[in-house]
């Protein structure tokens, strides 16, 4: 058989087959990668807002009463807020943690402006001339002269009496969070190519993987199709050098018109039964076949088989004869004709392989639940290389001998489509040399079971 890559149908349907899978799952890990990306994104600044709100609502809380003057730090706000640097002074860092143990860790801060945006004091990290942005505006994200970023939310802080002191600023620096982001960029926009490559090859793999009971398919409807012109091509060659022989007599005589005429009948003859069995697989295949479906004594079917082919097995020098070692009558529902031609084909492929003085045995025995008949010879076997494939259509162990006994190489697909068609399968055991048995398993009626 030839290699499915060699076939550039295939290899170009395999390669489009590669591209939308290829092209599909991009499509689905770009927006994958960019959905976990923003999300990803959203819950770190949300988990900062959380944060950052919650010290700088407690500490504003903390700190309203006891502002005394506009703009101010009293030293009872010194003591409550312990680091806290004075705009002007050296502070030494602090290692206490309490409500502003978060603003204390690096990278947090919290500064106190007054209502023009003068710098009073701070605590923790101290960005360096972060520009100021008075209003209303609750978050911010600022910029110092470095480009560094900064989020931090800004609240309006009032004194005892209810006077504007000025504003409370509790913020982060964004540094640590804008690496974070970019090294994540960086290992989805490295990951995903590197990734594709593998899903290509896995494409690849699984496209070749699915295609391939096509292509045996492929492979088998052209086998059949050029072994069935080539069954069509003997008999039509034949009669058509029988019909130029016969124009090329003058005088042309009664005999040998009637000569010419039955080459012409017996070749039409194999011509109608070739079309007829390819007619009746086909059907088979389609599952359109109507069957007269009924009880059917194999007892009965395997001795009008013997009847029929005994003198058959006669002249070839062969003895036919039949074991049933079922003390009960064997019956199972399907029809019986198809049930005959299937035996028959048996029969026939054992005489056609058997050489003279052989032996051919017909034995009908059941189980529990089905029927088994066998179809045993002492021909001359199967090659067990070839034992798997007796059974496709035009296949013939040996050519030579079963062409020139008339065989067509369909006898046997025929037979196992008839056991599939009634639920049944056909199974051989042989020995090169040493003859074959042909064992069919058919199921009981159910009320035969178990008795």
């Amino acid at each position: 058989m030839q290699p499915m890559y060699k076939s550039k149908l295939f290899h170009l349907t395999r390669l489009r087959l590669t591209g939308c899978y290829v092209g599909v799952m991009a499509t689905i890990l770009s927006l994958g990668g960019i959905a976990f990306y923003g999300m990803m994104a959203q819950a770190h600044w949300h988990a900062l807002h959380q944060e950052l709100e919650s010290v700088a609502g407690t500490l504003h809380d903390g700190l309203e009463p006891n502002l005394k003057q506009p703009g101010k730090i009293e030293p009872s706000i010194q003591q409550l807020v312990p680091g806290l640097c004075l705009t002007g002074t050296t502070c030494a860092e602090t290692k206490q943690r309490h409500v502003l143990g978060t603003v204390q860790q690096e990278g947090y801060y919290a500064r106190f402006l007054t209502q023009s945006g003068q710098l009073v004091a701070t605590v923790g990290y101290q960005p360096e001339q972060l520009p100021f942005i008075g209003g209303d505006n609750l978050w911010q994200t600022l910029k110092d002269p470095h480009g560094q970023r900064y989020h931090h939310i800004s609240l309006l802080l009032k004194t005892a009496n209810s006077q504007p002191w000025g504003y409370l600023q509790v913020g982060r620096s964004l540094k640590e969070f804008d690496n974070h982001l970019a090294t994540t960029g960086w290992l989805l926009l490295i990951g995903l190519p590197l990734v594709m490559l593998l899903i290509t090859g896995a494409s690849w793999w699984l496209a070749g993987l699915a295609m391939q009971p096509v292509y045996q398919s492929y492979q088998q409807i052209q086998q059949f199709t050029a072994d069935a012109a080539h069954e069509l091509r003997t008999p039509l060659a034949a009669t058509k050098a029988t019909v130029e022989s016969t124009l090329e007599i003058e005088p042309l005589t009664v005999a040998e018109a009637k000569s010419t005429l039955f080459t012409i009948e017996r070749q039409n003859n194999r011509l109608i039964q070739l079309v007829q069995d390819l007619l009746l697989l086909s059907r088979m295949d389609l599952q359109v076949l109507s069957l007269k479906v009924q009880p059917v004594k194999l007892n009965t079917l395997i001795t009008d088989v013997v009847d029929e082919f005994e003198a058959l097995a006669i002249a070839a020098g062969l003895s036919l004869m039949t074991e049933v070692l079922s003390h009960q009558p064997v019956t199972v529902f399907g029809d019986e004709d198809q049930l005959y031609r299937l035996v028959a084909n048996l029969v026939t492929n054992a005489i056609q392989y058997t050489c003279k003085g052989g032996k051919i045995t017909i034995r009908l025995n059941k189980d529990e639940k089905h029927a088994l008949l066998q179809v045993q010879d002492t021909g001359i076997g199967i090659p067990e290389a070839e034992q798997t494939r007796i059974f496709d259509r035009f296949y013939r162990v040996n050519s030579d001998r079963s062409r020139a006994q008339g065989g067509s190489g369909l006898g046997l697909a025929i037979a196992q489509a008839i056991a599939q068609t009634h639920q049944g399968y056909i199974f051989v055991q042989s020995v090169s040399g040493n003859g074959s048995i042909f064992t069919l398993q058919l199921p009981l009626l159910p009320q035969l079971r178990s008795r």
